[in-house]
């Protein structure tokens, strides 16, 4: 069995977030980026642990981003996996980039497709779906455990009030979240050892994107906090009923 990860270059949670020319673009300057840890921690480290338990053969690592996404794509590798492809294609529609996903996937023979749920920038769990319909492939979303037996894969994920657990056949795509695997660190081995995998440019397929950012904008700053004495209660009466507001 052949495994795609999909992973992508995200802000660190930490970063300061700002944006330039009138809230259309993020301002990059002095952030650190990352690997999604949701494409890392999640997809990536169970893609690994099927390799090592002989159930899969080969696990690439796939992204669609410019060259700056370089230095990301070597820390998963670093982790590891066998070889990574960028496609050569800088955009926030997620359409454009499930459709040079789903592309190199076919075009890989790939029977396994993995995401993390979302990316911590944008959030919008749209990319495994999208990529799934391309391929007329099965998908499972938000899965927290997943193995594979006779060209069939066991996979339970999150539902209102509890889990649920199913079967579905290879080829599939399947999006993972937290309880999937464990966080990997990767060793002084691994990361001499990313410096020489291979690593795959490739042009984009030619997509027209469905959706485009108009704008960003942050959100409204806290209002400050109301102390009031535990000997007034007839404040704390009056300011819930006059001030608070119900969310």
């Amino acid at each position: 069995m052949k495994i795609l990860v999909c992973i992508s270059k995200t802000p660190d949670t930490t970063a300061k977030i700002e944006f330039t020319d009138n809230g259309t673009k993020f301002n990059e300057a002095g952030v650190q980026f990352i690997v999604n840890p949701y494409d890392e921690w999640y997809a990536l480290v169970r893609a690994l642990e099927l390799k090592e338990a002989g159930k899969a053969s080969h696990v690439s690592l796939i992204t669609v981003a410019g060259a700056d996404a370089d230095p990301i794509i070597r820390k998963a590798l670093a982790i590891g996996g066998d070889d990574a492809i960028r496609v050569n294609l800088n955009s926030s529609d997620p359409y454009s980039v499930a459709s040079q996903i789903a592309k190199a996937a076919a075009d890989g023979n790939y029977d396994l497709v993995l995401t993390g749920k979302e990316t911590i920038d944008y959030n919008g769990s749209s990319i495994g779906g999208m990529v799934a319909e391309l391929l007329n492939r099965p998908y499972v979303s938000l899965a927290t455990a997943l193995d594979a037996e006779g060209g069939k894969l066991s996979v339970n994920r999150e539902i209102e009030g509890g889990e649920e657990a199913g079967e579905l056949s290879i080829p599939a795509v399947i999006s993972c979240q937290k309880g999937m695997a464990e966080q990997r660190i990767p060793n002084m081995k691994g990361i001499m050892g990313a410096r020489t995998k291979p690593l795959q440019v490739i042009e984009p397929e030619s997509s027209t994107p469905l959706t485009e950012i108009v704008r960003f904008e942050m959100p409204p700053a806290k209002a400050g906090v109301k102390l009031v004495s535990a000997d007034d209660p007839a404040e704390l009466v009056r300011l819930l009923h006059q001030e608070a507001k119900v969310i």
